[in-house]
């Protein structure tokens, strides 16, 4: 009773990367070993610094953990992150911080080329003994999200102290290399949201073997249905480590869900909530997703489920699609903490995430949370089950 008294005001905690990305836009075709005109813009970044904002924009704050520079990129970030209100407290900021950057070209047609990260100072002062100053933020929150510019003795403290406290906490990889990083804490994660390579990698890292390989998107086709025969046995591992919760992002093609816990599963809400005096996004998506429709029992008993679902993509004009997949999880969190059920929240998750591809920003400047809530609708009402199986 304690606990839940608490968390009533609690609001989700995100620890990681502020990142000042700098955005190299070709106006012409990418020529090797040379420059090509186009255009350079310095744009707020870093993977959880997105979703922090996008949940912002979705109408639910949140308490950052990170780490700035007194530099000019430090100084913009901060001045950006006060702009919308947010608590500054968990942000460490010091002359002896090189606020991290990351250096992105992308093509004509917006797609990331290549890219260069900087990031070091997250890992050298995102350290356990600062983000343990904030045990008072995280036992209060409803979920708490890392990121894998974490050093793992920071995942692990991170982690550690979220299980303490009974709070769920999700993990997004960043990257194929970072991902790795959740070979120490995948028992304590609820929620992870890797795409298919970071996917290999984790299942590799946590099998502690090269033993999964990278797809062959040529070999499998453009079924969704042959795709998730490829990715199952890495699925697994990480389903059964501990990960409650994982969703795998696939770009254009979605989404899938997978779950231990069976069609019940879809039906659960965190156990706390942070409605913060808005309910603009529950009320608005409850009405487009209906609980109910999705509101299965498991006739099962002694055993596990092995529950698939997609989420198809929504059609979008492509703007930059750098934030997308930060406004999916972005878009996921939000929802949680308001109330919906996972369902509902993947839904909104891969709405948040068509808004972000249509706009040159990580994170779109504004949502319109009609717009969210009907796109959701539609992803939720096209959502199939792929996958069902009763795991003894």
């Amino acid at each position: 009773m304690g606990r839940e008294a608490k968390n009533k005001n609690g609001i989700p905690v995100v620890i990681g990367g502020m990142v000042l990305d700098i955005h190299s836009i070709a106006s012409t075709p990418l020529s090797l070993k040379t420059t090509t005109p186009g255009k350079n813009e310095f744009i707020p970044g870093g993977v959880a610094r997105n979703i922090a904002e996008c949940l912002s924009k979705l109408g639910t704050k949140s308490f950052m953990i990170s780490a700035l520079g007194c530099d000019l990129p430090g100084d913009i970030l901060l001045q950006q992150w006060k702009s919308t209100g947010l608590p500054v407290a968990g942000i460490q900021q010091g002359s002896n911080i090189t606020t991290a950057s990351v250096s992105n070209v992308f093509d004509t047609d917006g797609e990331l080329i290549a890219g260069i990260a900087s990031v070091e100072s997250i890992e050298k002062h995102v350290t356990p003994q600062w983000i343990r100053q904030f045990t008072s933020n995280v036992y209060s929150a409803p979920l708490v999200m890392v990121d894998a510019n974490l050093t793992p003795e920071a995942l692990q403290a991170s982690c550690q102290m979220a299980a303490d406290l009974d709070v769920p906490v999700w993990f997004e990889p960043v990257s194929v290399a970072k991902s790795k990083r959740i070979a120490s804490i995948a028992s304590h994660i609820t929620f992870a949201s890797p795409n298919e390579h970071e996917l290999i990698a984790m299942a590799n890292a946590l099998t502690r073997e090269d033993s999964f390989y990278p797809i062959q998107k040529d070999k499998t086709g453009a079924s969704i249905e042959a795709l998730f025969k490829e990715l199952k046995p890495a699925i697994l591992v990480l389903l059964q480590k501990g990960i409650k919760y994982v969703l795998v992002t696939l770009g254009p093609d979605g989404a899938i869900l997978c779950s231990q816990s069976g069609p019940s599963c879809l039906r659960e809400c965190l156990k706390n909530t942070c409605f913060d005096g808005k309910k603009e996004l529950f009320d608005m998506v409850s009405s487009r997703c209906p609980a109910e429709e999705y509101s299965y029992s498991t006739p099962y008993k002694g055993g596990s489920q092995l529950l698939v679902i997609h989420f198809p993509a929504l059609p979008a004009l492509v703007g930059r699609v750098s934030g997308a997949g930060d406004c999916l999880v972005g878009g996921v969190i939000a929802s949680l903490c308001s109330g919906l059920n996972i369902m509902q929240s993947v839904s909104v998750g891969i709405a948040s995430a068509k808004a972000a591809i249509e706009v040159k920003y990580n994170v779109p400047e504004k949502y319109d949370l009609a717009d969210i809530a009907a796109n959701a609708g539609n992803v939720y009402n096209a959502a199939k089950i792929l996958f069902l199986e009763s795991r003894l």
